[in-house]
């Protein structure tokens, strides 16, 4: 292993810069907590690592000589990429029944590989890795727009104990589109109410005007006074 030179240390560091620079403008586009200096600083430090673990390893395996004993230069890295995890993790936020977050979380462990990549010196590896990250983040959202995919909201209604009743309801939501995945009944004798909650499964492009059209029914129905979305 020959010595790093000023040269390849700032091409390693200016690549990695870059990758973070790339990655950070499109979540600081969409408005992320992670945006551009996290992703720089990110995938810098994940280089410097690898700069100095492969400095620390000559210097180390000169001074044991033939011995048996022979230093990792890929556990400085290691640590890096477990650390990352716990700043990542500080991302991933829950706001009721909607995650978010997640994709920044995994943009801050793939940039911090390359970070590692660029700082061993696998300049295709990281390139490659950078032109797949570019595809999925500015490509791929593109394509998802079309997937028909599922979503799930809760329903809640609030009725009188003579009101139209759970399997009354049942009918009138899958009569919407809506697939009902669990229901939930919960009385209240001293105002003689009960609360029927229901977790639905419907289409991405059904679930606003099912929304609408079901609060719509239901605010005519018999025996309900409260009724609720999320």
């Amino acid at each position: 292993m020959t010595p790093l030179t000023l040269q390849e240390i700032l091409l390693r560091i200016g690549l990695a810069f870059g990758a973070g620079f790339i990655i950070g403008f499109e979540r600081s586009g969409r408005g992320r907590p992670a945006g551009l200096r996290t992703t720089i600083l990110t995938c810098v430090v994940a280089a410097i690592a690898m700069i100095v673990s492969e400095k620390l390893f000559m210097v180390s395996g000169a001074a044991v000589g033939s011995g048996n004993w022979r230093p990792d230069p890929a556990r400085l890295g290691a640590g890096v990429l477990t650390g990352i995890g716990f700043l990542g993790a500080g991302t991933i936020m829950r706001h009721e029944n909607v995650v978010r977050g997640v994709t920044t979380a995994a943009c801050l462990w793939f940039i911090t590989a390359l970070g590692l990549a660029f700082g061993a010196g696998e300049y295709l590896v990281g390139l490659l890795g950078l032109g797949i990250g570019l595809i999925t983040l500015f490509v791929l959202p593109r394509l998802e727009m079309h997937i028909q995919a599922e979503r799930y909201a809760t329903l809640t209604v609030v009725e009188s104990l003579e009101g139209i009743g759970e399997d009354e309801l049942r009918k009138r939501v899958e009569a919407m589109g809506a697939h009902i995945k669990t229901l939930k009944l919960s009385f209240d004798f001293e105002k003689r109410q009960k609360k029927i909650v229901l977790e639905l499964r419907l289409k991405k492009p059904q679930l606003y005007d099912t929304c609408r059209k079901l609060l719509a029914d239901l605010a005519n129905a018999p025996g309900v006074s409260q009724a609720s979305w999320e």
